[in-house]
C-alpha cells in the first residue's frame, strides 16, 4: 500500500465532517427518540414502585440480547447494501434487503416462542441473588410475554428502516420513529394509569402501548417503501426469490458478526446479573434508570456505524480505495472528539435524575448517578472502538470483531467481573467501572488489526475476494 496510514492527516477538513454529520445526525436523532421511548416507559412505570419498574427493566435487559442480534443481522446485510449502493447496483441492494428481512423475521419468530414459553426462566437468570427476585420475576415475565407479540413485524420494520439509512436516506426512518414514539407515549399515558376512561393496566398497559406503536410503525414503513419505490424494497411474496449464493456469502459474514456481538452481549448480560445481585430492588431500579438515560447518549455509536457504512462502504463499492482509506482515518479520529462532547452532555444530565425519576428511592438514585459518571468517563474510548469496528465491517472484515470481542471479553472482562463479585464487597457501579478497563485492551488489539487493511475491499465487484 502507498503512504502508511500513520502519515496521513489525523483529522479531515470541516467539509468532510459536515458530510458525515448530514448522515449521522438524523440517525442519532432517531436513536435518541427510540431511547426516549425507554426513558418515558421508565418514567411512567417508576410511579408504580421499584419492584414493578425493576421487572419491566429486567425484561428489557433480556430483550437487549434480542435487539443486538437483530442489529447484527441487519448490519451484515447493511455491509452489502452500502457497497451495492456505491456501485449503483439496484438488484444487489434488493438481495441485501432480502437477507435482512428473512433473517430478522426468522430470528424474531424464534425469540417470540421463547418469550411465550419460558419468560420467568429468562427473568430469573438476570436476578439471581437479588433480595426481591420473586416479585421482580412475576412482573417481568408478565411484561415480556405481552410485549413479544409484535416482535416478528418488528423484524420487517428493522430491515426497512436500516436499509433507508444505508442508502443515505436516514430522514425516512427518523420521521416514522417520531410518529411511533408519539403513539407509544400517548397509549402509555392512557393505559398504564387508566386515563381517558381506559382501564388502569399498569405494566400490561406499557406492553400493549409498545405493541400498538410497533404495529403502526411496520404498516407505515411498508406503505412508504411501496409507494415511493424504494430501490431495495421487494414485497413479501417475492422475498424468497433470493440469490442464494450471495445469501450464503452474507450469512458467512453475519455468522462472524453474530459470534462477536453475542459474545459481547452475553458477557454484558452475565455481568448485569452479577451487578443486580449486589442488593435489592433499589440496585436493579437504579442501574436500569441509569441505562435508560445513558442509552440516549449512546446514539453517537449508531451515528458512527451508519455514517461509516455510507461514506466508507460507498467509496469501497465505487472502487475508490485510497479515498476510503483516508476518510476511515478521519472518522476514527473525529469519533473520539464526538464521544468527549457527548460525555460532557451526559454528565450535565445527572442533574435531571431526581426530576425524571422522582419516584426512585434515595438509594436507587445514588446508583443511577454513579453509573452515569462512570459511563461518561468511557464514552470517548467507546466511540473510538465503535469507529474501529465500523471501518472493519464496511469492507467485510468481520473477523476483527471475533478476535477483539471474544478474545478480550473471555480472557479479561468476564474473569475480572466474577473475581470482583466473589472476592470483594464493592458495589455494582464500582464493579462496572473496574471491569470496563478491559476495553483499553480491545482498542489496542483493534488498532493493530486495522493496520493490516483487510477491510479495504470492494465487495460489490464480481471479482471481489
Amino acid at each position: 500500500m502507498n503512504n502508511p496510514i500513520t502519515r496521513r492527516p489525523l483529522f479531515g477538513p470541516a467539509s468532510f465532517y459536515r458530510e458525515v454529520l448530514a448522515v449521522a445526525i438524523p440517525v442519532m436523532a432517531q436513536q435518541a427518540i427510540q431511547s426516549l421511548v425507554s426513558l418515558i416507559d421508565n418514567f411512567m412505570v417508576a410511579g408504580l414502585g421499584d419492584a414493578k419498574m425493576a421487572g419491566v427493566n429486567v425484561a428489557n435487559q433480556v430483550n437487549f440480547v434480542y435487539l443486538v442480534v437483530m442489529m447484527t443481522l441487519s448490519g451484515a446485510g447493511g455491509i452489502y447494501m452500502s457497497q451495492f449502493r456505491g456501485a449503483k447496483d439496484e438488484e444487489g441492494m434488493q438481495q441485501a434487503y432480502r437477507f435482512k428481512a428473512i433473517m430478522t423475521m426468522g430470528f424474531s419468530a424464534l425469540y417470540f416462542a421463547l418469550c411465550q414459553s419460558i419468560p420467568a426462566a429468562m427473568i430469573s437468570a438476570m436476578t439471581m441473588g437479588n433480595a426481591a427476585q420473586a416479585e421482580i420475576v412475576s412482573h417481568g415475565a408478565a411484561y415480556l410475554r405481552l410485549v413479544s407479540w409484535m416482535f416478528i413485524p418488528m423484524g420487517l420494520s428493522q430491515s426497512i428502516g436500516t436499509a433507508y439509512r444505508e442508502i443515505g436516506k436516514p430522514g425516512v426512518p427518523l420521521t416514522i420513529s417520531v410518529c411511533a414514539t408519539l403513539v407509544n407515549t400517548f397509549f402509555n399515558w392512557v393505559l398504564i394509569y387508566g386515563n381517558l376512561g381506559a382501564p388502569r393496566l399498569e405494566i400490561a398497559g406499557a406492553a400493549i402501548a409498545t405493541n400498538i406503536a410497533r404495529g403502526a410503525e411496520v404498516v407505515v414503513f411498508v406503505i412508504y417503501a411501496r409507494t415511493h419505490a424504494a430501490p431495495f424494497f421487494v414485497p413479501l411474496k417475492r422475498l424468497f426469490k433470493a440469490r442464494w449464493s450471495l445469501f450464503r456469502e452474507i450469512l458467512g459474514k453475519s455468522s462472524l458478526m453474530l459470534l462477536s456481538e453475542t459474545s459481547w452481549v452475553i458477557s454484558e448480560t452475565v455481568t448485569t446479573a452479577l451487578y443486580n445481585g449486589r442488593g435489592g430492588a433499589e440496585v436493579v431500579a437504579g442501574m436500569s434508570a441509569g441505562w435508560a438515560i445513558a442509552n440516549i447518549f449512546f446514539l453517537v455509536f449508531t451515528g458512527i456505524h451508519v455514517s461509516t457504512g455510507v461514506v466508507v462502504g460507498g467509496l469501497l463499492g465505487a472502487n475508490k480505495l485510497e479515498e476510503a482509506r483516508v476518510k476511515a482515518r478521519w472518522i476514527m479520529s473525529g469519533s473520539v472528539v464526538g464521544g468527549a462532547v457527548v460525555a460532557l452532555a451526559q454528565v450535565a444530565s445527572i442533574a435531571a435524575v431526581p426530576i425524571v425519576f422522582m419516584n426512585l428511592t434515595k438509594e436507587a438514585t445514588v446508583v443511577t448517578r454513579g453509573l452515569l459518571l462512570v459511563i461518561s468517563a468511557y464514552l470517548p474510548l467507546w466511540s473510538l472502538l465503535n469507529a474501529q469496528f465500523a471501518v472493519s465491517r464496511s469492507g467485510g472484515d468481520t473477523m476483527m470483531g471475533v478476535v477483539v470481542d471474544v478474545g478480550v471479553t473471555y480472557l479479561l472482562f468476564i474473569p475480572a467481573a466474577f473475581a470482583l463479585a466473589l472476592l470483594t464487597p464493592i458495589g455494582p457501579v464500582a464493579m462496572y467501572g473496574l471491569v470496563k478497563l478491559s476495553d483499553f485492551a480491545k482498542w489496542l488489539v483493534a488498532h493493530r488489526w486495522l493496520k493490516k487493511e483487510r477491510w479495504l475491499r470492494n465487495l460489490a465487484s464480481p471479482v471481489a475476494p
